[in-house]
């Protein structure tokens, strides 16, 4: 019996981390746990719940977290302050690619590219930052962890501000996301 009793404990799913609390659990009880950890909840609208403040050394970041219909958290993301130029934003995400790997070993995939209509002017960081603006530049590390993924990449919004944005996905419960979606096709 007391074997049952150790065995079923140490079957329980474990989930990815974000600022050391289990992705996972009901929104309302995530947003809770985030606040203690001094972030700053903006609101909750239609399953997102929406936070500012530090994250890895980084002040002033957007944090989102996102949760199925069912109520639990099963993504959360991080959009890092906006930079303008290249070589800030190119640190930015180099630092944190360096973090990531020193953390959860080597990235799975790594894309680092611009697409280039070879102007010979590719160096130039205000090129770059024109193709960052305009989807002609793909800098995306990916992570696998056996609780979730990570995803790291440079990206724009649609005012053209580019920053670096980081994404953690719970596999338990981004599989229960998965198993829904499908269930609907």
């Amino acid at each position: 019996m007391m074997l049952l009793a150790c065995t079923s404990v140490t079957a329980q799913t474990e989930h990815l981390t974000f600022k050391g609390v289990p992705i996972d659990g009901t929104l309302s009880t995530f947003v809770s746990k985030l606040k203690q950890k001094g972030l700053t909840h903006l609101g909750t609208e239609q399953g997102v719940a929406l936070f500012k403040g530090e994250f890895a050394a980084y002040k002033g970041c957007s944090i989102a977290a996102i949760a199925h219909e069912s109520g639990y958290v099963y993504r959360v993301g991080v959009i890092f302050p906006e930079k303008d130029t290249w070589i800030r934003l190119y640190n930015d995400y180099s630092s944190l690619k360096e973090m990531l790997t020193q953390k959860y070993g080597e990235p799975i995939s790594v894309v680092e590219e611009f697409q280039s209509y070879g102007s010979g002017k590719e160096d130039s960081d205000d090129i770059k930052m024109h193709y960052v603006r305009h989807d002609r530049c793909q800098y995306i590390t990916d992570f696998s962890t056996e609780n979730g993924s990570i995803e790291l990449r440079i990206d724009h919004n649609d005012m053209l501000e580019c920053y670096v944005i980081l994404v953690y996905e719970d596999n338990t419960n981004g599989d229960k996301v998965r198993s829904d979606a499908i269930d609907d096709l």
